[in-house]
């Protein structure tokens, strides 16, 4: 514990899975943590898994939807703790489907959280980033390399995230902020484990059969954990992964086979 020791982070979607993940890992690294999600209940308990391992955090429920909530949150950040160095965008679940039933709801509810509440955090937390040379993660998906025909929706929210990492990295070099984007691949989280659910029920295998079917169909070296990515976003914030501008990187287990 120590290599973000001094540092305020904001996580958003921080209440499960990979957000958790980051929150978690950027505790124990010594950060003091500001996490954000929709349900204040499990966003709760996370701050008291953090308190257990001897880190700080503090928690506001809200909705990234909203026009206002990212200064909503960098607010609540800097009310807490003073100072801000750290954005982790990682809010923003995407709608699958074939993209001739997808909704104009659909589009619309798949840019919104993911797309315009990264933009929104971002832009409020900048000028204070600014000051502390800190650092802007995009949480975005290998889908915006390679999109599926399930994926219309996702795959262009994530490939705008993308874009928008190599845009604001420019800006970035100017003001002294670190921007980089992560990709990751299949990750076990509550959505991968329904589709598994899915698969065991529809084919009757166990969990061990359907993961291992997964991993052989998608031709990767395995599921991936939501530690797995968290520890990727402690390196790129720290001092050691400084050097990292406008990254976009992969972490999917041979997922994204373009170059």
């Amino acid at each position: 514990m120590g290599a973000l020791k001094g540092k305020t982070a904001i996580v958003t979607g921080s209440s499960r899975g990979i957000g958790r993940a980051v929150a978690l890992r950027l505790a124990r690294d010594g950060a003091r943590v500001v996490l954000c999600a929709r349900t204040a209940a499990v966003l709760k308990d996370v701050v008291q898994e953090i308190a257990a391992l001897g880190g700080a955090a503090a928690a506001l429920a809200l909705d990234l939807r909203e026009s206002d909530a990212g200064a909503q949150v960098v607010d609540f950040a800097l009310k807490t703790y003073s100072s801000l160095d750290i954005v982790v965008n990682n809010a923003g679940a995407t709608r699958r489907g074939d993209f001739v039933k997808l909704t104009d709801d659909d589009w619309s509810d798949s840019f919104a959280l993911k797309f315009f509440g990264a933009v929104r955090v971002t832009r409020a937390a900048w000028p204070h980033l600014q000051k502390s040379k800190g650092s802007v993660v995009f949480v975005s998906g290998a889908g915006g390399r390679t999109p599926g025909a399930e994926f219309a929706a996702g795959g262009s929210v994530n490939a705008g995230l993308l874009s928008l990492t190599k845009a604001l990295s420019e800006t970035g070099i100017r003001d002294s902020v670190q921007v980089n984007c992560i990709n990751p691949g299949t990750v076990r989280t509550d959505r991968l484990k329904l589709r598994l659910a899915e698969t065991m029920k529809a084919k009757g295998i166990d969990q061990a059969t359907a993961e291992s079917q997964f991993v052989s169909a998608a031709h990767v070296t395995r599921i991936g954990e939501p530690e797995d990515i968290a520890a990727l976003v402690a390196f790129v914030v720290s001092e050691e992964g400084r050097f990292l501008q406008g990254s976009l990187i992969d972490i999917d287990g041979g997922a994204t086979k373009t170059v």
